[in-house]
């Protein structure tokens, strides 16, 4: 439901021309905080870019643009969507320099709310001043998080600071966190991520250029967790249990799913015979499954005369087909795909979700997964994650995975 927040038009025509007051100087930068309840906050950086009289802004983590074009009033507020996830900002004027509102986001149990501020007078993403940093951390961690519960998962991560500013990522079984983005100020590490879905930040005290202590995770709402890290080069996850997720005699995937036109398509389809086929285990609620779909999308077109075809079954937060087409359809727009995306109608969180859709599989242990099927039918590898671009190298060897393990099924 759309909250009202302006108290009269004559606000939205304050916050109208301000829009606009960057045409002449065509980016103006804006800190933006999203407020949690416990106190913690999420920051990130946004660009207001003025274009012929048409205001975008540009959400910026390290390297990485989200633009958001579709701006647009409803009553008395001010509506900005998210061009692939189910994702919005509602900004309201309390006076020239603040911007409050909310940032509402589809979740699994719901919608989640979020307060946001946009400070239009600060341009930097944490502290105006950082101390000079006492250390360098650039490299790779090993890091051990510790959830609520006390139950600790391992990670890794690679960072790389030129003076106080600092970039990275945490590599997971799942995925990367994709494009951090922040400071060392003095002994302090802080770094953080928005992109319209993900919305971490990490605090940590940095003990010397070895050792991180006394980290500070927090994600969405409320979630957090503890983490500390001890540089190694050789830091390594957790090995990939996914090729002991076929059932023994599982025989060939039998499934049949609507696309997003309303067309049923199986997996037993003449198209499909005789072809090397990746199956894609997406949301469109996943950033990583976002990535992944960039780069399947790419990746199709230059292999599809080969005898290689591409099959996305999506898991939304929703069982309502229509919600979730209109969601998975903001990926097929955003990265022009060509192959079919498929609604499954069973939600990502359904504890179920494996024997409702994949019967053959064990478990679908996180999104995305891919699977790579043989000519004859057989599943050969069950893929676990996807390291996008925020990883560098480790998406490199990705992409190399991908063309080598289809290079191989074709054989």
């Amino acid at each position: 439901m759309i909250k009202r927040f302006f108290k009269s038009g004559l606000l939205y025509s304050i916050l109208f021309l301000a829009l606009h007051s960057s045409a002449q100087t065509n980016l103006k930068t804006y800190r933006a905080v999203i407020h949690r309840p416990d106190g913690n906050e999420i920051p990130f950086t946004l660009l207001d870019s003025c274009n012929n009289k048409k205001t975008s802004w540009i959400i910026t983590n390290s390297t990485d643009r989200i633009r958001l074009n579709n701006i647009h009033r409803a009553g008395d507020s001010l509506i900005v969507l998210f061009p692939v996830f189910e994702s919005q900002f509602h900004v309201s004027v309390n006076h020239d320099d603040v911007w409050d509102g909310y940032w509402y986001k589809a979740a699994a149990n719901g919608l989640a709310t979020q307060s946001l501020s946009i400070y239009r007078n600060q341009d930097f993403r944490f502290i105006p001043n950082p101390k000079k940093a006492n250390h360098n951390i650039t490299g790779r961690w090993a890091v051990t998080f510790t959830r609520a519960n006390n139950t600790t998962r391992q990670s890794v991560a690679e960072f790389v600071q030129d003076g106080n500013k600092l970039t990275g990522t945490f590599l997971n079984r799942s995925g990367d966190y994709r494009f951090l983005e922040g400071i060392v100020s003095g002994d302090s590490l802080m770094l953080s991520i928005f992109d319209g879905s993900h919305a971490y930040a990490f605090y940590a005290v940095i003990d010397n250029e070895n050792q991180i202590s006394n980290g500070l995770y927090c994600s969405g709402t409320a979630n957090k967790e503890k983490w500390v890290a001890v540089k190694n080069a050789d830091a390594k996850l957790p090995g990939d249990p996914s090729e002991l997720a076929i059932h023994e005699n599982a025989g060939r995937l039998n499934f049949s799913f609507v696309d997003l036109d309303g067309k049923k398509i199986s997996i037993n389809d003449r198209s499909f015979k005789n072809k090397v086929v990746i199956l894609q285990l997406l949301g469109s609620w996943c950033p990583n499954c976002m990535d992944e779909t960039a780069f399947l999308s790419d990746f199709y077109n230059k292999n599809k005369s080969r005898g290689v075809e591409v099959i996305g079954l999506a898991y939304e937060y929703s069982e309502d087909i229509e919600r979730s087409k209109k969601s998975v359809q903001k990926f097929r727009d955003r990265f022009s795909v060509k192959y079919p995306l498929l609604i499954t109608g069973v939600t990502s969180g359904d504890s179920l979700r494996t024997e409702k859709t994949l019967p053959q599989l064990k478990k679908i242990e996180s999104f995305p997964s891919t699977i790579f099927i043989d000519r004859t039918g057989r599943i050969k590898r069950i893929h676990t994650g996807f390291n996008g671009p925020a990883t560098g190298v480790h998406y490199e060897e990705e992409k190399k995975f991908f063309e080598e393990m289809v290079d191989e099924l074709l054989q």
